[in-house]
């Protein structure tokens, strides 16, 4: 490890990352790389958690193409140097700043969208002038396997590499010094990544978790809103960070609501057959997520089978906050719903809890819209959607307190392996005696002047 990130280092030194024409060769290398290996990728994943090509290019591939495409037309103008105004007291001279790549970076992905979640900040590095030690999740193996094949086949290692392994390779990478460190996962290894960071001052982005809930007031679009919850709940088998974890119903609607949620699930007819359902990633999640169902409560669905790692899309009604299901994030294809009576009370309840990752609201009320947008903290959500937020790369994408910190995605994930540099070029044509000695009064008096005191 220390060697593979010396020879990245060395290779950073030389400035040729922070070439934009090279910049933009990296970003097309990657694209054609993933491009020319779409099927190994589909392969791979298949095998992991049985996601159908379908899912796996709308959900995964499509956005990393995305980002690399706008990284490569906006390099120039993002890396270009930026003028700022100059103060009376420094004239004449003129400001600007001079955005730097940060240096040798550690990404570490995640396991539940394994290359979106790791192509996509590798993007942001790369667009940033930065190299790349890439450690893939562990817990889907194939994913990681494929992802180490394509790009350690294609990349010299002293730009790009792909580093695989569990704890004491990530261990190890933790122990050495990076200029950059972005990770996705869970706000548990999210603390530990940052401890780690911590020794050596290093700049973190933690993309984490927590949950999310949706608000449906008695104003919103009943059956539209089913079915765009639905489809995000159970995308992925609910394994999505961004997934709504629990829905605050109004008690007006709740019985006719969770209707159209059953309904919608049966419209759906979820599979790994059909393509729009996944297993759960192994054994042990499938069996934490079976322990967290309290079957006196199960509105529709709850059947599982553990050696298939399938549990079927399942809706639970009569939820409250005391619940087992609410200590933790679901991370699985389980709908709790909880109902309200005073939405003020609701809005107060979710921002007693930690900060989640998303939030959504569906309404027709422009009042409840603005309550939930001012009052209650998240990192980002939609209004009458949910998970779509994610899709739209000019739109940064983070979290905030306990589910995470940093953003990115565009402009946002080129700042966030980015320095910029401060620069105050001064011109030898002037120079005020304002600041030399002596001292005087007369003096003072002027400079409080120019600051209109």
């Amino acid at each position: 490890m220390h060697q593979l990130i010396q020879q990245q280092r060395d290779f950073f030194n030389t400035n040729a990352t922070k070439d934009i024409g090279f910049r933009k060769e990296q970003l097309q290398k990657l694209f054609d790389t993933i491009k020319n290996n779409e099927q190994l990728l589909y392969d791979a994943i298949y095998k992991d958690f049985k996601k159908s090509s379908f899912e796996t290019f709308t959900t995964e591939l499509a956005l990393v193409y995305s980002d690399i495409k706008e990284a490569k037309r906006k390099v120039g103008k993002w890396a270009k140097r930026k003028r700022k105004r100059t103060n009376l007291v420094n004239l004449p001279a003129k400001s600007y700043v001079i955005p730097e790549p940060l240096g040798v970076s550690l990404v570490i992905g995640a396991w539940n969208y394994p290359y979106q979640l790791s192509f996509a900040p590798v993007v942001a590095a790369m667009v940033a002038g930065c190299t790349v030690v890439l450690k893939p999740s562990e817990i889907s193996p194939n994913t990681s396997a494929v992802m180490a094949q394509i790009i350690n086949n294609n990349f010299n290692s002293n730009y790009f590499k792909v580093v695989e392994g569990g704890i004491p390779e990530t261990t190890a990478l933790l122990n050495e010094k990076f200029d950059k460190i972005f990770f996705t996962g869970s706000t548990t290894v999210g603390r530990i990544i940052y401890q780690a960071a911590a020794k050596n001052l290093t700049p973190v982005t933690l993309e984490l978790g927590g949950k999310s809930p949706a608000f449906i007031t008695e104003t919103a679009n009943l059956k539209m809103t089913a079915k765009r919850l639905i489809w995000a709940k159970f995308l992925n088998a609910g394994q999505t960070c961004i997934a709504p974890d629990y829905l605050l119903v109004h008690q007006s609607i709740k019985k006719e609501f969770l209707k159209l949620l059953a309904s919608e699930i049966e419209n759906s007819h979820f599979s790994t057959d059909n393509g729009n359902y996944v297993q759960i990633i192994n054994t042990k999640n499938t069996e934490r997520l079976i322990k967290m169902i309290p079957k006196d409560k199960i509105y529709c669905g709850g059947n599982y089978d553990v050696e298939k790692r399938y549990i079927e899309p399942t809706i639970l009604t009569d939820i409250s906050f005391d619940d087992t299901i609410m200590e933790e994030e679901i991370f699985g294809p389980i709908l709790p719903v909880i109902s309200y009576e005073n939405f003020q009370d609701a809005i107060g309840k979710v921002k007693s809890l930690p900060k989640p990752l998303s939030c959504y609201i569906f309404t027709k009320s422009n009042t409840s819209k603005n309550k939930i947008l001012t009052e209650i903290s998240f990192g980002g959500g939609c209004v009458n959607e949910a998970v779509m937020h994610i899709s739209n790369g000019y739109l940064g994408f983070g979290g905030v307190g306990n589910s995470g910190m940093g953003s990115y995605h565009g402009e946002d994930g080129f700042r966030a392996f980015t320095h910029y540099k401060s620069i105050l070029e001064k011109s030898n044509l002037f120079e005020a005696n304002l600041k030399y000695y002596p001292n005087s009064e007369k003096k003072l008096s002027l400079i409080k002047r120019m600051m209109g005191l």
